[in-house]
């Protein structure tokens, strides 16, 4: 099985740090600004079930979001991500979230992540109650981490992962379409013989 998780979020979040700190066990405070698409890949234990995740990390700023509107589709997870000593981009969390409705799928995973929760609390601009609520009001999962210190950075992960197994295993125990469609002779000649619909997978 493999989850395709794609990171989308503002420039300067520490979004590609979380995504070292996962795949890498490793951290850096030197930013390094993501140019285009980075990605990452790591085999998790999940119910007894070893998943392979694909997490692509795409570059948050304006002059790429070409590239980052594309890479939505496809996308079976998206991790939203601010700084919680930035309110500014705490504030852009609900475009991302209108871009992901216009752009991902219906039923994509999402969970608020509101990152470098280690720094000292005078530097904080973003209540963690303030995060919770605008997380109950899309209905999603929220979490407040550090890529330094690797608080809950596993749990995020592990935890949309889990989200989109249920969801997969779901709508794969749904009972099929029993419908049955019966055209007569003459449609089925008049109409002709449909060309076989190609299908793709999310990359």
């Amino acid at each position: 099985m493999r989850d395709v998780i794609r990171i989308l979020k503002p420039i300067g979040v520490g979004k590609s740090c979380l995504l070292l700190r996962f795949s890498d066990g490793s951290f850096t405070t030197s930013f390094i600004t993501t140019i285009g698409i980075d990605f990452k890949i790591r085999t998790i234990e999940l119910d007894g079930k070893r998943i392979k995740l694909q997490i692509w990390d795409t570059a948050g700023q304006e002059r790429f979001r070409t590239i980052t509107t594309a890479y939505y589709r496809g996308a079976m997870g998206i991790l939203l991500v601010y700084d919680v000593t930035d309110e500014s981009s705490f504030n852009n969390i609900r475009n991302w979230i209108r871009n992901i409705e216009q752009h991902a799928s219906d039923n994509v995973n999402k969970i608020l992540v509101g990152n470098k929760a280690d720094m000292d609390e005078s530097k904080r601009t973003v209540p963690t109650a303030k995060g919770q609520a605008l997380a109950d009001e899309y209905g999603v999962k929220f979490f407040e981490t550090s890529a330094k210190t690797n608080l809950n950075v596993e749990q995020v992960f592990f935890s949309i992962a889990g989200d989109i197994k249920q969801r997969l295993a779901e709508s794969n125990n749904k009972p099929e379409d029993r419908t049955i469609k019966i055209n007569k002779p003459d449609q089925a000649a008049a109409e002709g013989t449909a060309a076989p619909r190609s299908a793709c997978c999310g990359s």
